[in-house]
C-alpha cells in the first residue's frame, strides 16, 4: 500500500498468518511467537493471504486519492466498498487454495462493534474450511503520539480489534509504531504505547505485532530497538520484504533501509512475515528482490510459519499476481 502524509488515516494503510477460525486453540513455537501445531507437522512453512492483495477488487478499482480515500474512512467507510463483500474474502482465499487470512480492519472499518457480524464471518470460515491468522490494523491512531491522551487513546481504539481477533482464533493484530519528533523520541513513546497494548493482548492471548511500514518504522535498527525496549513475549514484529522506504513512497524511495539487512534484523522478534510482491521477470521471479536470499534470511532466523502474500503490483491482475507471487513462494519453499 502507499503512503500517504496524514498523520492519522493514511500513515499506513495496509499489509499479514494462523490458528483456525472456529477453534482458539493455541501453541507456541521459539522466536515465531504463536505457530499452529498442524503447520509445524506439515512444513517449515504455509502459505497465507493479505487480504490488502485484492484491494482493488474489494474497492472497485485503485486508490488514486488518498486524501478523499482517508476521509472516507472516517465518515463512511462501507461507501469505499463498491467491489464484492469482504464477509466473502474466507471462500476467496479458498479458491486461491489459500487457507489462512490476513484481515484489514480498513475492510471491517465500520464493524469493530458489531459482534453479531463477526459471528457471521466466523460462520464463513468454516464453511470455506479457512483460518484468520491476524489482523491488520491502521487508522487507529499512532501508537507512538507524543500526546500522553492521545497515545493512550489509540492503545484503547486498537483493543476491540484485540477483541475480535481472539474471538476469530487469531495469533495476532499488526499495528504500526508511527509518532513525530526524533527517533529517540518516537521509540520512546512506542515503547510506552506497546507495551500497554501488549498487555491487553496478552489477557485476550494475543501478539501485538509491529510491520517496517514507512517513516521510521521501515528502519530496521530502530524498529529492533524498540522490540528490545519493550521486551515482551507477545509484542514482536512481521517484517515485510517491501516496506523499507525510510524517506518518500514506495514508488518515489529518497531513502530505503536494506531490505535483506532489514529483514535479518526484525526476524528475532518475528510472529509472521510479510511476502511483498509488485512484479515479476519472466523466470516468475519477484523482479526487484531476490526471494530465494530472504526466505534463507527468515528459515536460518529460526522462524517457522506462515508467510503471507501481499501483491501490490499493476502488471498482472490481483488474481494473477497472487497466483505468481504463491508459486514463488512454493518453488522457494523447496530450494530452502
Amino acid at each position: 500500500m502507499k503512503l500517504s502524509a496524514l498523520s492519522l488515516v493514511l500513515t499506513a494503510l495496509a499489509t499479514l498468518s494462523l490458528v483456525s477460525c472456529n477453534s482458539g486453540t493455541k501453541s507456541s513455537e521459539g522466536t515465531a511467537g504463536v505457530q499452529s501445531e498442524a503447520v509445524e507437522e506439515a512444513a517449515d512453512f504455509e502459505i497465507s493471504l493479505a487480504q490488502w492483495s485484492l484491494h482493488q477488487t474489494f474497492f472497485d478499482g485503485p486508490i488514486t486519492d488518498w486524501q478523499e480515500f482517508g476521509r472516507l474512512l472516517m465518515e463512511d467507510p462501507d461507501a469505499l466498498l463498491k467491489g464484492p463483500d469482504p464477509m466473502e474474502f474466507p471462500a476467496m482465499a479458498a479458491d486461491f487454495g489459500i487457507y489462512t487470512i490476513e484481515l484489514v480492519n480498513t475492510f471491517y472499518y465500520s464493524k469493530a462493534g458489531d459482534m453479531a457480524y463477526w459471528e457471521e464471518f466466523k460462520q464463513k470460515c468454516e464453511e470455506a474450511g479457512v483460518n484468520v491468522g491476524l489482523i491488520m490494523c491502521d487508522a487507529l491512531g499512532n501508537l507512538g503520539d507524543a500526546d500522553p491522551a492521545a497515545r493512550e487513546a489509540a492503545v484503547k481504539n486498537h483493543h476491540a480489534w484485540v477483541d475480535i481477533a481472539s474471538f476469530l482464533g487469531a495469533h495476532s493484530i499488526r499495528v504500526n509504531a508511527a509518532g513525530e519528533g526524533t527517533p529517540e523520541e518516537v521509540a520512546a513513546n512506542a515503547v510506552d504505547g506497546l507495551t500497554k497494548l501488549g498487555q491487553y493482548g496478552a489477557t485476550k492471548g494475543i501478539n501485538i505485532i509491529v510491520e517496517n511500514h514507512g517513516g521510521i518504522s521501515s528502519n530496521a535498527q530502530w524498529l529492533a530497538g524498540v522490540m528490545e525496549q519493550v521486551g515482551m513475549e507477545n509484542v514482536g514484529t512481521l517484517p515485510d520484504f517491501g516496506n523499507f522506504c525510510i524517506v518518500g513512497s514506495p514508488l518515489d524511495c529518497v531513502e530505503e533501509y536494506d531490505r535483506y539487512q532489514g529483514t535479518a534484523e526484525l526476524m528475532p522478534y518475528a510472529k509472521g512475515v510479510s511476502a511483498k510482491s509488485n512484479e515479476f521477470d519472466t523466470n516468475g521471479n519477484e523482479a526487484n528482490m531476490d526471494y530465494l536470499r530472504l526466505m534463507k534470511i527468515v528459515k536460518e532466523s529460526g522462524f517457522r510459519g506462515y508467510v503471507g502474500i501481499e501483491y501490490e503490483g499493476s502488471d498482472l491482475t490481483e488474481s494473477e499476481g497472487i497466483l505468481a507471487t504463491k508459486a514463488l513462494l512454493e518453488k522457494v519453499f523447496k530450494e530452502i
